[in-house]
């Protein structure tokens, strides 16, 4: 079996690479983390700007990944059966995207919970992915 376990920078994340590694103990666990990059950056140190934030947003989710690796140990799980894949994109598209291309069987995802208007205002990752995903998914939160 091969888990999808998107990650980033929460609890709800956390909580899911717990549950993947304690859920699967014998599964190929992939830790992917998509930087959504801000787009909203104009004039002549734009690609610059763009450079150096993708650069610092790559080197902050080798420090994800670490984590995860260490939540992953301390559940039990040989962390030798762990891969990681840092992507630039939409979280959502990009994390079906993956899920299609890469034969997953399942994917773990955290959620922040959000309900009504902060869900609709921000837009939930999880709610999407679940939405799109070719394979089930489980939504910790």
């Amino acid at each position: 079996m091969d888990v999808l376990v998107p990650i980033d920078d929460s609890k709800p994340a956390r909580k899911a690479v717990a549950h993947a590694t304690e859920s699967y103990p014998d599964a190929g666990i992939h830790l992917l983390h998509v930087i959504n990059p801000n787009t909203s950056m104009y004039g002549d140190g734009a690609v610059y700007a763009y450079e150096s934030l993708i650069d610092a947003r790559r080197e902050a989710a080798d420090g994800l990944f670490e984590e995860a690796t260490e939540i992953a140990a301390d559940a039990g799980y040989d962390t030798d059966s762990l891969s990681t894949e840092t992507i630039v994109g939409q979280p959502a598209r990009e994390i079906v995207s993956v899920a299609k291309g890469g034969g997953y069987d399942l994917i773990v995802v955290g959620s922040h919970g959000r309900e009504g208007a902060s869900r609709v205002l921000l837009g939930s990752v999880a709610e999407n992915v679940v939405r799109r995903a070719p394979v089930p998914v489980t939504v910790v939160r």
